[in-house]
């Protein structure tokens, strides 16, 4: 990938949206599918600090699996990839 996210940014491939409900029916291409919120980290900043000053821990790393605000960064593309890039305090959990 060339992307690498500056101060306290993360980039996060998002997880495909589910093709099939829970109970077992297939949504077609023409339905509108739900934005997914859940994706994987794929690269993070090396610093994170904020506007005051103080230096904040980073608390994801590439390869977590991560939950973030549904409407929360900005979508990218790179190398025909779709991405988010997003601020670590948009990140709400790590799904372990």
């Amino acid at each position: 990938m060339k992307i690498k996210p500056l101060n306290g940014y993360a980039v996060i491939k998002p997880l495909k949206a589910e093709e099939m409900t829970k109970s077992g029916i297939i949504i077609p291409d023409t339905a509108s599918k739900e934005t997914p919120k859940e994706g994987e980290v794929v690269a993070v900043s090396a610093t994170n600090i904020a506007s005051s000053g103080t230096e904040l821990p980073i608390e994801v790393k590439v390869g977590d699996k991560v939950l973030y605000g549904q409407y929360s960064g900005e979508d990218v593309k790179v190398d025909g990839e779709d991405y988010k890039i997003l601020e670590m305090t948009s990140i709400r959990a790590i799904v372990e």
